[in-house]
């Protein structure tokens, strides 16, 4: 019985030596195959794609292939075995960190931080700016700050909305992104110690290379404390205008918890079927800001210009509302919305998904709408609880409602604002999806002649649908006007460098 026992004593520790001897050949087996991706990735050179599909982030993959290959190989009673099941998941570790872009290795001139103002789409296109100015002046980037303190007063930060991680990962091979600076800068800058400006609106890569570079040599640190509209439509190469669709359509991508959430909104929509996106821009603050009060109370007049002297960043005050609405200058009302829709033979069975925050006036507003459209729904109906959590987060909101505008069979913006543009520019390029570009200053000119009764609902209808059969988004190029910017089609509501046109249209 006793040698039997000594006999089963080293057949057990025996086989603990073979086990551990597995997990040893595993690990080195790993790390070897790490060590030559690593030595070969900076080998391969500049990755030169542009508008790839979205790029997979792998570390944590990686790493859990690695401890699922250390418990397998330990399972193993045999060396053999485990060695070569180790070389199986070395090799599927290695197409793993294959799919992550080699780093791109530069001489690094400085770190750039940007905060970034207005609400999500204008600093969205502020992101993918600031990511380009960066790259072509070699330099660091951090990751941008975002407002909190415009009329919205929203505290998320960039990885509350954005997937932070993938929007480092997916650039490294154009530029170098950290999440904050380096330990003895951030003192600097927390001491106060950093040069504060902001960028010329508008501005060519000359501009940057020739008036910002300098100083962030200079400095090591640039701080650029305004990004809205920094960068220039057209007269840019074509390199600079993919990197930035590149930012816009592969490296901005929302965070699991928001991108989820919208799925499901879509979801719950599509099991009903087609719905139409209205981007009724009819809240406080737009027409406060812009001066129109067109169906409004004189109570409610006031209330909105109160609101206009009260914030000092809106430049115009004295606003003749009467005289901007028939320059097709004012956000549509409800009411013009559903005399537009119904013009359009929008079908009044499909839903109608209300992106836009509260509308002023309520329910008496909406009145036109809901009766003609009875399927009028907000994501705050369909999913109630879930969206507890995104309270007082504006931006977190409109990244939801950004979400489901792509996805709808229609998308009807009632006024030209950021969101509006930065979807229309997205919906092109996922295939040049219908969307519907009012021509606000013909509309109310029909409205006005079918209310006072010289014009019949038919010839109301008729000239609606003739005006805008030309405007559901279908390829174009961008209209340019020297000297004008702000007035000439905006690069993100049209990037056509970055969309497969069709035969014919020149995007040169």
């Amino acid at each position: 019985m006793r040698r039997g026992g000594v006999k089963a004593e080293k057949a057990r520790e025996a086989a603990r030596v073979k086990v551990w001897a597995a997990r040893a050949s595993t690990t080195v087996v790993l790390w070897l195959c790490c060590a030559l991706l690593l030595a070969s990735s900076r080998e391969l050179g500049r990755w030169s794609g542009c508008l790839t599909q979205p790029l997979i982030v792998v570390e944590r993959r990686f790493e859990a292939v690695a401890v699922a290959g250390s418990e397998r190989a330990a399972a193993s009673a045999s060396a053999a075995a485990a060695a070569a099941a180790g070389g199986e998941r070395a090799a599927s570790a290695s197409e793993a960190a294959a799919a992550l872009p080699p780093k791109r290795i530069y001489k690094n001139n400085g770190y750039l931080m940007v905060s970034c103002n207005g609400g999500l789409n204008q600093m969205r296109a502020a992101i993918c700016d600031m990511v380009t100015i960066a790259r072509y002046l070699n330099v660091t980037l951090i990751v941008p700050e975002l407002d909190k303190t415009s009329f919205w007063a929203d505290p998320s930060e960039f990885k509350d909305i954005f997937d932070v991680d993938y929007f480092i990962s997916s650039l490294r091979d154009e530029v170098r992104i950290l999440k904050e600076l380096p330990p003895r800068l951030k003192r600097r800058v927390e001491l106060g110690y950093v040069r504060s400006m902001p960028p010329v609106s508008w501005s060519d890569i000359s501009y940057y290379q020739n008036q910002i570079l300098p100083l962030i040599r200079k400095y090591k640190i640039l701080h650029l404390n305004k990004t809205d509209a920094r960068l220039a439509n057209n007269g840019l190469p074509m390199e600079i205008q993919k990197l930035r669709c590149r930012v816009n359509f592969a490296a901005l991508r929302f965070t699991p918890e928001i991108e989820e959430l919208g799925r499901r909104v879509v979801q719950i929509l599509r099991r009903n079927g087609p719905f139409v996106v209205l981007h009724l821009r009819y809240e406080m603050d737009m027409l406060a800001f812009s001066g129109c009060t067109h169906g409004c109370s004189n109570e409610e007049a006031e209330e909105l210009t109160r609101m206009r002297y009260a914030y000092p960043w809106w430049k115009e005050k004295v606003i003749d509302s009467n005289a901007k609405r028939n320059d097709g200058l004012c956000p549509l009302t409800p009411e013009e919305t559903a005399m537009v829709l119904k013009a359009l033979d929008i079908d009044s069975s499909y839903q109608i998904y209300i992106a836009a925050g509260e509308i002023y006036g309520g329910q008496r507003r909406m009145a036109a709408l809901t009766s003609a459209y009875p399927n009028v729904v907000r994501k705050e109906t369909l999913l109630p609880l879930d969206l507890r959590f995104f309270q007082n987060h504006s931006s977190q909101m409109a990244a939801l409602d950004y979400i489901v505008s792509l996805e709808s069979d229609i998308f009807i913006p009632t006024y030209d604002g950021n969101m509006a543009k930065v979807v229309e520019g997205h919906r092109r390029y996922l295939g040049f999806k219908k969307t519907v570009l009012l021509d606000r200053k013909l509309i109310v000119e029909l409205v006005d002649q079918y209310k006072n009764g010289t014009m019949s609902w038919n010839h109301f209808s008729s000239a609606v649908k003739t005006s805008h059969s030309s405007r559901m988004g279908a390829p174009t190029r961008r209209q340019m006007i020297p000297d004008k910017p702000k007035e000439e089609d905006y690069f993100y509501a049209n990037p056509h460098e970055c969309l497969h046109q069709p035969e014919g249209l020149s995007v040169l």
